[in-house]
């Protein structure tokens, strides 16, 4: 019997630039499909840039076909501002691939680096050059596309320890 293709779409979210990483599963086998930002102009209204995001998302999913989203879970910002205008953009990258059926699941910051790096305070360079040795085929990214494609990856690292105990 072969194994099923799970393809699965990493958000890195952000109100300036909200990474997205997509990777298929297929048993422990892990192929890049792609990954890129979607990128908001600070002079805009919010209500416009949480547009932008909401539509840039809903676009790559309907084009890409995405089986489950993963996306990071807040961290405290000292700045409430900053906290609250990430929240703001963390909710539409939350509820775009629910409104499209998807199942998401959020890790925090420190599950991603765990299980990229192996240790939970790394440093972004770290969890970079890993989703490089990961996915070879990946193209040298930007941050936002690695956090991305991190979360993507740790999605399926955890998504196979759960099948794999339920089995």
């Amino acid at each position: 019997m072969a194994l099923t293709a799970i393809r699965i779409l990493g958000i890195d979210p952000g109100l300036r630039v909200t990474g997205y990483g997509l990777i298929e599963q297929q048993g422990a086998r892990l192929t890049f499909v792609g990954c890129g930002s979607i990128k908001t102009r600070a002079d805009r209204p919010l209500a416009v840039r949480l547009a932008e995001i909401h539509r840039g998302l809903i676009a790559l999913i309907e084009a890409q076909r995405p089986d489950e989203a993963a996306i990071e879970e807040t961290f405290v910002n000292r700045d409430p501002q900053s906290a609250l205008k990430l929240g703001q953009a963390r909710g539409v990258a939350l509820a775009a691939p629910a409104l499209l059926g998807l199942p998401v699941v959020e890790y925090a910051a420190n599950v991603v680096k765990k299980t990229i790096v192996g240790v939970g305070h790394a440093e972004k360079g770290q969890v970079a050059m890993m989703v490089r040795m990961l996915l070879p085929t990946a193209p040298a990214t930007s941050a936002d596309a690695a956090d991305a494609l991190a979360l993507a990856i740790t999605h399926a690292q955890h998504r196979g320890l759960k099948a794999r105990g339920a089995a």
